[in-house]
């Protein structure tokens, strides 16, 4: 080849040389573009998305999946995202979106005047002072009724019943004899005088010990005929509560046969808490209301408070006395009470702030941003609005007032799902969850607790043996039958206190179901 040929030939192969590289330049540049690009986007969708952490169970059990499911109901598992993690020192953090949607309200903590009023259920009972029995003080017959129903209003005076008693009328002629006699020996000897008036004292005092009336015993002294029936009058004027005479039936000394009531002013007595009986006293105002008036408010007011407590229902019985014009209100009817007190400045916080477990209170302090602090309480006087708080809270400290349950059940869940996951105790530090297999003898019907036999456990240096176990919930050990060889994982909750947070059914050679 020429010389000329063979420079063409070098001019062309670096021409093709650097039209490759070139295109490898180029090449290289439109792919870091590219991925440049894909990653902007990957960090753009990033930020318009959350991420999902877990799923938890929806109706608060200690259950998550990392995968959408529903639970034994159909009810879709929600959503837990970052950011909605346990805040530190046993606080819960809820995204602002959350609480919106939650409608979390709070207010301030500060002093209040308690215009408390004390409630209580009640019942209407007959004025004890009011009530007069009729006994016959001597043994006879009922001759004539005069009054013979039950519920029957009767007069002051009003003729009853007639009895007729041997004994009385042997009595009448006793004083009537004695009485004429003393008469007739007026001018005799002192003795026989005397004899004579010592009879008629004996007869008379016998005959107004039987209630015979002055106007009858006068009679009998002027040289009447004794009389062969005596006739009791109602000592008051009231309703007949009870009739037990009856035409010609005979009675003994002592027995009733008649109780009337006044019904004009009757009684409730109303059974006050324990802790409400300190704020109720003698002649403060009460208001009552019964079923049978819905609407209709009676005033009365607090005459006698009772010295002791019903030890089974912890209330003391105190009694208030109400006006009965016309007899609208009836004994034995139910009655709710209401007692105003006099109001106290005291620190409190809304009666919704208040969470109560029983064995612990609670309120939510807004910390702002979407985070809560569960704060144990003391309560002290309760109002109709508010209840004062006598520790565990500051002046000027918000509380949640709505949706704090919500809140609250959150925090519960986090907490279980933090001991699901070696959490924290109730001292503040690390737990460690422990695994182990055995088998669950039984479960204590009434209060839950599990026995089971575990084999030994290598992280406690625990040898084989039969112990109880808390639950950390009531569906915990739903999973499996007494009897039923199982794997758990438990906690110390506090010191001796291990409670089992999963259980998982074995098969009988150990493997999992």
């Amino acid at each position: 080849m020429s010389a000329a040929g063979i420079g063409r030939g070098i001019a062309l192969l670096a021409a093709i040389a650097i039209a490759g590289a070139g295109g490898y330049w180029f090449g290289s540049k439109r792919n870091a573009g590219m991925h440049e690009t894909q990653a902007t986007a990957a960090a753009e969708r990033g930020k318009g998305e959350r991420k999902v952490l877990y799923y938890r169970n929806p109706m608060g059990l200690p259950d998550i999946s990392q995968t959408p499911k529903k639970d034994s109901m159909g009810m879709d598992y929600i959503p837990v995202y970052e950011g909605d993690e346990e805040e530190a020192g046993g606080g819960v953090k809820i995204s602002t979106a959350k609480v919106q949607r939650l409608g979390v309200r709070s207010v301030a903590v500060e002093k209040r005047t308690l215009d408390a009023v004390v409630r209580a259920t009640g019942r209407v009972e007959i004025d004890e002072r009011r009530l007069a029995t009729i006994t016959p003080k001597f043994e006879g017959y009922v001759e004539k009724l005069f009054v013979n129903a039950t519920g029957q209003y009767v007069a002051r005076g009003a003729p009853l019943f007639e009895a007729y008693s041997p004994e009385l009328l042997a009595t009448q002629r006793e004083y009537a004899i004695a009485a004429q006699g003393l008469a007739q020996v007026s001018g005799a000897d002192e003795i026989t005088v005397a004899g004579m008036k010592r009879l008629a004292e004996s007869a008379l005092e016998r005959l107004r010990n039987w209630d015979v009336t002055d106007e009858q015993i006068a009679q009998l002294a002027a040289g009447g005929k004794p009389q062969r029936a005596l006739t009791f009058r109602a000592p008051a004027s009231g309703y007949v509560l009870e009739r037990k005479a009856t035409q010609g039936m005979r009675f003994m000394p002592g027995e009733m046969l008649y109780q009337i009531a006044d019904l004009s002013t009757v009684w409730v007595i109303a059974d006050v808490f324990e802790q409400d009986i300190g704020r109720v006293r003698v002649g403060q105002p009460a208001v009552v209301q019964l079923d049978a008036y819905a609407g209709r408010r009676f005033d009365g007011r607090v005459t006698y408070i009772y010295p002791t407590l019903k030890a089974d229902t912890r209330t003391a019985q105190v009694r208030i006395e109400l006006a009965n014009p016309g007899g609208r209100i009836k004994p034995a009817m139910y009655a709710q009470v209401e007692l105003p007190t006099a109001g106290t400045t005291l620190l409190a916080v809304p009666n919704s702030a208040v969470i109560d477990s029983g064995t612990r209170r609670v309120v939510l302090i807004d910390q702002g941003e979407g985070r809560f602090e569960p704060r144990d309480v003391k309560l002290g006087a309760r109002g109709d609005e508010f209840v004062a708080v006598t520790d565990g809270v500051k002046e000027g400290e918000r509380v949640v007032v709505t949706a704090n349950f919500l809140i609250d059940a959150e925090s519960n869940l986090k907490a279980a799902l933090g001991g699901l996951s070696g959490g924290t105790d109730v001292a503040g530090k690390k737990q460690v969850t422990h695994s182990a297999i055995g088998t669950l003898d039984d479960v204590d019907a009434k209060s839950g607790m599990l026995l089971i036999t575990h084999e030994a456990i290598e992280s406690l240096k625990w040898p084989r043996m039969t112990m109880e176990f808390t639950p950390a919930n009531a569906s915990v050990a739903r999973v499996v039958k007494p009897g039923a060889p199982i794997k758990f994982e438990f906690v110390e909750r506090k010191p001796g206190e291990w409670v089992v947070t999963r259980i998982e059914a074995q098969a009988a050679g150990g493997a999992k179901k």
